[in-house]
């Protein structure tokens, strides 16, 4: 079925009803931002009449990952396959097409067999219904096309070196003219658009088109002289503007979709689901409070504004609703010590953040992250809340930033923001650290939203991670999403544990390409401030609490595990560990305390109220089956703690248990050793090999939380253990912590991202980060 050129008097496209039916690459995937930013807004407006027709020589299997780029419009129709597949906006086939392309397709196999003796090297690209060679000219002599011919397929070769062997009578355009029947369009609101001799069968339906600026010359040549043809100077999607302008169905520029550059806004915006202090409603007044912890990133954070840049800190605040009365968006955090720094407060209702955060994170992505699916509820109303608090936060970036600003977006709460910020301001450099663990790539991929997160992520100029396997566990779950290319590795070692630990690798990536952008990624532990630790460990007030505590475990041998309630803590299989060893060792009764101190989860988080009841359980029998008169082996706190009261405790105590069955980092261990060092004392840190301080923390005792008889007999090394090896695995313990603080983690990544940005992103800025 050919059109014949439209004649004259035939209707040309109206800008509220038309269909763009074109080709991807060097096409739709092509031309400058701006240009691409407005094809986009042209088919995200809500206009019924407006369609948007892919058709591709790409397999449906490499277009999947486009369907979650933001940056891309989204299509009703996709015909791929060079014209063998034909689906819906749902990826479901448009049967009566597909079934009948599929009926005269004799098969791979057949084909292959067919054409073995011709020295063809196959594609290794997805393909349906069609078999994809590399081939010159020279290689399709008359004996290729006959041996085609009776397959019953046609055999159609572009770019001089593309061979596809394809069922009789399908193409590209014969695909869009049974497409065109089946969806009801009106051939004439069509118009055709493409770059090379593989769109040649779209022109040759007679539907209108434009061929794009640089387009292959020999297309240009067949085509040019056609009179429904347009040939446009622009490049991709600037050429399909000129194209749909020239024939009628673009009236007018797409409207304004991306906030414009504030010129004089924020040098520096964090994006992060927390303000820098606490709102604490007082006697009917909202006041401001630091954390409670000092010790925490924020901090840190905070004092890259504490010189000439500006800054902004996009964060939420509860409120009665999104839009209360007399809300005040902007508040200065500490005017004294961060004069161009202010909040810019998302306002978000309570059940905002009780489904967003206490509910859809910490139920869907958090057993995912950590490796419990079993564990994890999907509920798409839930995703969608979710979808619309990042978009929050997305619109109050793009608002709040100045141009060509830098915007670090903190945690998997706001994994979603890239991917609204992105098309909102393509001028900023957008970087996004995970302060969680990332899982490996056959775990995140049960999430059902794994497409649209990974496409968000790869919005970023730079993605950071704690340790190097998050960082290939990300690159393969991208691997999983979209063909992409490694633009460099460097060495693990000996900056981090490679084969020694189970978290442990030889190699890193430090930056891919994905569908024509470039993501560069790090390993960038964060630290702790050992100098704060140092002065609390040394203040009076500490001392004497550290000593209150020395005193009340006598002669016995404290071990101290202080960790939140959650079941990736492992707290139930340290407990039990703990009982077996009194069992095994009976030598320990009455000489080691355990001081479990469990801080409580937020208020209305459901899904750990079932732990509790089982570490009560546990503890319970622990001290019924060994206590005496004199002696509780465990000593278990349900409550939090001031961080001076947690840093006594390390001071006091000889043993550290930090067991998580998996952690992102685990900032315990450093705090200890740092609070082991700053009072003199050695100590014995025994960590998980499932916390990601593991591989950095060289000196540890490394234990698998999953196998019983490991935990028992690593406690049991600790207790034992001499004390010249205790001051030598502390002092190396200790160098490590206190050469990567946490100032140098912030310095760190800030630097990453600028050699990353500035296309300077070499081997020993990474080693270094």
């Amino acid at each position: 079925m050919t059109l014949a050129n439209p004649p004259q008097w035939v209707p040309r496209p109206h800008p509220d009803r038309f269909v763009l039916a074109t080709d991807l690459d060097g096409t739709l995937l092509a031309g400058g931002l701006e240009a691409r930013r407005q094809v986009r807004e042209l088919f995200s407006q809500a206009r019924p009449g407006v369609r948007l027709v892919f058709v591709t020589g790409r397999g449906l299997e490499s277009i999947l990952p486009l369907l979650s780029d933001p940056t891309i419009p989204k299509p009703d129709y996709i015909i791929a396959d060079v014209g063998a597949t034909v689906v819906d906006a749902d990826l479901r086939p448009v049967d009566a097409i597909q079934a009948e392309v599929a009926a005269r397709w004799p098969g791979s196999q057949a084909v292959l067999k067919a054409l073995a003796g011709f020295g063809l090297r196959r594609q290794s690209v997805p393909q349906e219904r069609r078999c994809s060679f590399l081939a010159s000219e020279e290689v399709v002599t008359p004996a290729l096309r006959a041996a085609v011919d009776a397959l019953g397929c046609d055999l159609l070769l572009s770019a001089g070196c593309y061979l596809d062997v394809l069922p009789r009578g399908v193409s590209k355009g014969q695909a869009l003219l049974r497409l065109t029947q089946a969806a009801g369009f009106d051939p004439a609101t069509i118009v055709v658009a493409g770059d090379t001799l593989n769109d040649l069968s779209m022109y040759e339906t007679g539907l209108r088109g434009v061929v794009v600026g640089h387009a292959e010359p020999a297309l240009v040549e067949r085509v040019g002289k056609w009179p429904q043809v347009h040939i446009a100077e622009g490049e991709g999607c600037a050429g399909i503007l000129e194209g749909l302008a020239y024939h009628g169905a673009l009236a007018h520029q797409a409207g304004p979709g991306s906030l414009p550059a504030v010129r004089d806004g924020a040098e520096l915006v964090m994006v992060y689901h927390r303000l820098p202090y606490d709102e604490v409603l007082e006697d009917g007044v909202v006041r401001h409070r630091r954390p409670r912890s000092p010790n925490g990133i924020m901090p840190t954070l905070l004092r890259f504004f504490a010189g000439e840049r500006s800054g902004s800190w996009v964060a939420w605040s509860q409120q009665e609703s999104r839009q209360p009365a007399g809300f005040v968006p902007h508040v200065a955090i500490d005017p004294e010590r961060y004069p161009r720094l202010q909040a810019a407060r998302v306002a978000l209702t309570g059940d905002d953040i009780d489904i967003f955060y206490k509910k859809f994170s910490k139920e869907a992505f958090w057993p995912i992250i950590f490796g419990f699916p079993d564990k994890a509820e999907f509920e798409q109303a839930h995703w969608e809340r979710f979808l619309e608090v990042n978009q929050l936060f997305a619109e109050q970036t793009a608002r709040e930033a100045g141009e060509g600003a830098l915007v670090w977006v903190h945690d998997y709460n706001l994994w979603m923001v890239p991917s609204f910020l992105r098309p909102l301001r393509p001028d900023l450099r957008i970087a996004f650290f995970h302060h969680t663990a990332f899982p490996a790539s056959d775990v995140f991929n049960i999430l059902p939203w794994r497409r649209e997160i990974i496409g968000s992520l790869l919005q970023c100029d730079y993605v950071g991670f704690h340790i190097p396997r998050y960082v290939e566990n990300f690159v393969d779950a991208v691997r999983s999403h979209a063909p992409l290319d490694v633009l460099g590795t460097v060495p693990c070692a000996p900056r981090f544990l490679t084969y020694g630990c189970a978290l442990g690798i030889d190699t890193m990536t430090t930056g891919i390409a994905v569908g024509g952008r470039q993501v560069r990624l790090g390993a960038h532990p964060v630290g702790t401030d050992v100098a704060l630790i140092e002065r609390i460990v040394a203040s009076p007030a500490v001392r004497e609490q550290a000593a209150a505590i020395r005193d009340y475990l006598g002669s016995a041998t404290g071990i101290v595990s202080i960790e939140r309630l959650d079941y990736v803590k492992g707290t139930l299989e340290k407990l039990q560990a703990f009982e077996r060893l009194l069992e095994q060792h009976p030598e320990h009764i009455g000489k080691v305390t355990l001081l479990n101190i469990i801080t409580p989860a937020a208020p209305g988080m459901e899904i750990y109220e079932s732990l509790r009841v089982e570490v009560d359980r546990t503890v319970g029998r622990i001290n019924g089956r060994f206590s005496t008169l004199n002696w509780v082996p465990v000593r278990y706190f349900y409550r939090s703690l001031p961080f001076e009261e947690v840093l006594a405790h390390y001071a006091a105590c000889d043993i550290a248990w930090i067991t998580p069955l998996r952690d992102g980092l685990n900032l315990v261990a450093k705090e200890f050793i740092a609070a082991r060092k700053a009072s003199g004392g050695s100590g014995v840190l025994v960590l998980s090999e499932f916390a990601g301080a593991a591989v950095e923390l060289h000196g540890a005792v490394l234990t698998n939380p999953y196998d019983a008889n490991a935990m028992t007999a690593s406690l049991h090394q600790a207790l034992t253990m001499g004390e010249d090896e205790r001051a030598y695995r502390t002092a190396r313990m200790a160098m490590i912590t206190a050469e990567h603080d946490v100032e140098r983690w912030g310095r760190g990544f800030i630097a990453a991202v600028d050699a990353a940005v500035l296309g300077a992103h070499t081997q020993d800025d990474v080693r270094a980060a």
